[in-house]
């Protein structure tokens, strides 16, 4: 059931959640672009794992209000909104894709909350010390990237462009991206469940305005608002080394930022395996957060 939260600052936030009510809490934070809809395990398979799943629309994504010049930090005060509205006093966050940077943001910013985080096929801060933030990347990234950082009304012009045509076919994204796709990544979006899943998705994130999208563009490109250094709850980080969206080099500089991270690395992997191995990440997160809690109740 689709549900809103006002904030304080007068914005709507549209979430929903699935599973186990009185299972683990997880925020699932949606890729780009995306949205509460986007691809995750059935109920019945949540319930299976024992995990309570929140998911919401970014500002300017689906139903929720556009919340102009937001940076990637933001997101963990309004993850904290509808944790607070909820009732939950401690919960764990993953991202994939675009949602990846959102989740280290959370994890960075509320430790005292977050007690397990991942961030799956994710990029990096911008100003990345010691790496060629474009290195591996495909055109199309590379095209809308660039014009974030030198052409806004173009990139304004292209995803506008881009949201009109997936209001008429919600999986238009994939005609352009088909030639750039690695074998590994046309192998999981041939899947006609797979398929469905992201179709809703993108119906969902581009309904009434493509900002969320351009917004989110935008927030990669400037400076994060935090430090991935600074987290310090188990965190995973997960990645396919054929990935040509989030490229490689972006997951080791995390690997190497984000101390203790457990780093996995699939070698015939690449961006959109990270659809498939939620369950599996989300069983991760339970048990180090169930181990977490356990280990500070001792001390």
């Amino acid at each position: 059931m689709e549900r809103t939260t006002p904030c304080e600052d007068g914005r709507e936030i549209v979430f929903e959640t699935w599973g186990d009510p009185d299972g683990h809490p997880v925020f699932l934070l949606h890729g780009t672009p995306g949205s509460r809809n986007g691809p995750r395990p059935r109920s019945l398979v949540l319930y299976q794992l024992g995990i309570h799943l929140i998911s919401y629309d970014r500002p300017g994504y689906g139903g929720s209000t556009r919340l102009p010049d937001r940076r990637v930090a933001h997101a963990a005060h309004d993850v904290m909104h509808i944790a607070d509205h909820l009732g939950l006093r401690e919960f764990s966050v993953v991202g994939r894709s675009g949602g990846g940077p959102h989740a280290l943001a959370c994890a960075a910013l509320c430790p005292g909350r977050v007690r397990s985080a991942a961030a799956l096929v994710s990029l990096v801060p911008p100003d990345a010390e010691e790496l060629d933030w474009f290195s591996g990347m495909t055109e199309s990234n590379v095209h809308d990237y660039h014009n974030a950082l030198e052409n806004r009304l173009k990139l304004h012009a292209t995803l506008v462009d881009n949201a009109d045509e997936m209001r008429v076919d919600p999986l238009a994204l994939f005609s352009g991206l088909d030639d750039e796709m690695p074998y590994a990544d046309r192998q999981v979006v041939a899947d006609a469940g797979i398929r469905h899943m992201l179709g809703h998705n993108f119906l969902t994130a581009v309904q009434y305005s493509s900002f969320g999208w351009i917004d989110d563009v935008l927030s990669f490109c400037t400076p994060w608002g935090f430090d991935p250094a600074a987290i310090t709850v188990p965190t995973l980080l997960w990645h396919g080394e054929q990935d040509v969206f989030s490229p490689v080099d972006h997951f080791r500089w995390l690997a190497r930022r984000v101390s203790g991270a457990t780093a996995v690395l699939q070698p015939a992997a690449a961006h959109f395996a990270a659809v498939p191995v939620l369950p599996r990440v989300l069983v991760w997160l339970r048990e180090q957060a169930q181990d977490d809690a356990a280990a500070t109740t001792t001390a």
